[in-house]
């Protein structure tokens, strides 16, 4: 799957959310493991997830949110 702005080898917003909404397995894998690479990307993630809290529907930025959240307790 091409994601929306990943025109080039940077992680933007516009595509961390592309990759959160609509990616598969392994995009999610890929986007991990560039989390362990710059963990500052989960910054990015946070910005982008905390806008779907209030929403029980979006279970994948929830998810991710709780991974962010996660990710900074253990270091």
């Amino acid at each position: 799957m091409r994601h929306r702005h990943l025109n080039h080898s940077r992680l933007t917003l516009a595509a961390i959310d592309d990759i959160i909404a609509r990616g598969q397995w392994r995009h999610w894998a890929d986007l991990r493991l560039a989390i362990r690479r710059d963990p500052s990307i989960l910054d990015g993630i946070e910005r982008i997830c905390v806008q779907y809290v209030q929403d029980p529907y979006a279970q994948r930025h929830h998810f991710w949110m709780r991974y962010a959240e996660e990710s900074r307790a253990r270091s």
